[in-house]
């Protein structure tokens, strides 16, 4: 600490061309400027300063030193700011974009809420790529494999997608066993919002590599409807598991062609990266992390 010190007294009287003016800035004498860098000097072994009854002027090896020197306090005091936030309770406002994936989410945060009252949530809930630094979210909440290296990312947890419809429409259209059985039942879809195109469900693809045509008996842009309309008997959903992981444990809804669905997703939690992260998105990265997918560990 006596070479920060010394360092410091150094830099201030380097800025201001002056021991009393150092002095008066750190609150101590000229004489007591005037020791310390003298003591310096003595240390490091070469002059730091011409001096003359006018002026105090930097020598060539006092300038290369003050350019160190200012990078080496930054940093200190940036490790003491972080240090210091680490330990601050966290609050404030934390914006974050999340898929539209209310069921999986949506519980959790109300745990948040109530675990963290001083964080005011700021939820936009959105299938669009959103930039994360430029439009000011604290984080995301996204699948797939993370692609922007401004971000820094944790696994929240894993899903499979499944095909479902309820007991009652099985019993009336039958089971589809292939693809090409599933031409003659209803399918509910969904519609990507950005594209305007519809999922391309997981299964075998045609000859000519395509994905297979399936009937439209429904489109939409969210999970809960389509997982409504299967429960209602309308037709057969491509969902994610965990939106019908208890409709399934239940007997609510059955699962069709399980061999021939083959995709897996991860959901990440992703934040601005290059500085330390505030008290309030480790809170929820630590939370979400634990509780998403808590009953899958």
């Amino acid at each position: 600490m006596d070479s920060l010190n010394a360092m410091t007294v150094f830099v201030q009287v380097a800025e201001t061309r002056s021991f009393v003016a150092a002095g008066r800035l750190l609150g101590v004498s000229a004489s007591a400027v005037g020791k310390s860098v003298a003591r310096f000097e003595e240390r490091l072994g070469v002059r730091l300063f011409h001096r003359s009854t006018r002026s105090i002027t930097p020598t060539a090896e006092g300038l290369l030193l003050l350019e160190r020197s200012r990078r080496i306090l930054a940093e200190v005091e940036a490790a003491q700011a972080e240090l210091s936030q680490a330990s601050a309770a966290p609050k404030g406002r934390l914006r974050v974009s999340l898929p539209l994936v209310s069921t999986l989410v949506l519980p959790v945060l109300a745990d948040f809420m109530r675990e963290y009252p001083d964080i005011q949530l700021d939820l936009d809930f959105s299938d669009r790529l959103v930039d994360v630094v430029e439009e000011g979210f604290d984080a995301v909440v996204r699948t797939g494999v993370p692609a922007d290296s401004r971000l820094v990312a944790r696994t929240l947890g894993h899903f499979q997608m499944v095909l479902v419809a309820s007991p009652e429409y099985l019993a009336t259209y039958g089971t589809p066993c292939s693809v090409q059985d599933l031409q003659s039942h209803r399918c509910l879809h969904f519609r990507w919002p950005h594209s305007g195109k519809l999922e391309a469900w997981p299964l075998p693809p045609e000859v000519d590599g395509e994905s297979p045509r399936l009937p439209v008996s429904m489109v939409c842009n969210n999970i809960e409807t389509r997982a409504c309309f299967a429960l209602q008997g309308c037709g057969i959903a491509c969902l994610p598991d965990f939106a019908v992981r208890q409709a399934l444990a239940d007997g609510r809804l059955v699962r069709v062609m399980s061999e021939q669905v083959q995709r897996e997703g991860v959901f990440h939690i992703l934040w601005p990266a290059g500085r330390q992260a505030s008290p309030k998105v480790r809170a929820l990265v630590d939370f979400l992390c634990l509780r998403v997918f808590a009953s899958d560990r």
